[in-house]
């Protein structure tokens, strides 16, 4: 299964770039793994009430076909062990792609969001992009660890 991460702007604070890379490669050994960082979308300020703005319209063309997971703080939340789990079984039902996608500083219009397969929030806690970013590639990797039993989890 692929994996792909999709988030607006790059992160900013070089420490937490070195996490991201060492998490990227960790979890590269486990499934491929797609990271794309999309230029800032000056065009959601001006999206209509309940429509897609032109960029996430050309995201979801560039995710069709993919599990599609936004992070958003009104999702679902998990602990690791459940997103292990939900991981897992998307393997087994033969998911090829699983396509994870933060937002910029606006987020996702309404419209975009009932476009996903899931809705996930890292925390009911306020996360900065950069940190979202870090966590959600730990947990992905975390994830990994769980299903084959590896102590980092631990």
């Amino acid at each position: 299964m692929r994996i792909r991460l999709i988030w607006e702007g790059k992160t900013k604070d070089e420490h937490l770039r070195a996490l991201q890379a060492d998490y990227q490669a960790r979890i590269a050994h486990f499934s491929k793994l797609e990271v794309e960082e999309l230029a800032a979308d000056r065009s959601s300020r001006m999206r209509k009430e309940g429509g897609l703005s032109t960029s996430e319209k050309r995201l979801l063309e560039k995710v069709a076909g993919s599990r599609k997971v936004v992070l958003d703080e009104r999702g679902e939340e998990w602990t690791s062990a459940e997103f292990a789990q939900w991981m897992s079984a998307c393997a087994v039902k033969g998911i090829r792609e699983l396509a994870f996608l933060i937002g910029g500083p606006e987020g996702f219009s309404g419209a975009f969001r009932k476009k996903a397969d899931v809705l996930l929030a890292l925390s009911r806690m306020t996360l900065t992009r950069d940190w979202a970013r870090t966590l959600l590639l730990e947990q992905i990797y975390r994830s990994f660890t769980i299903q084959q039993g590896y102590p980092y989890p631990r």
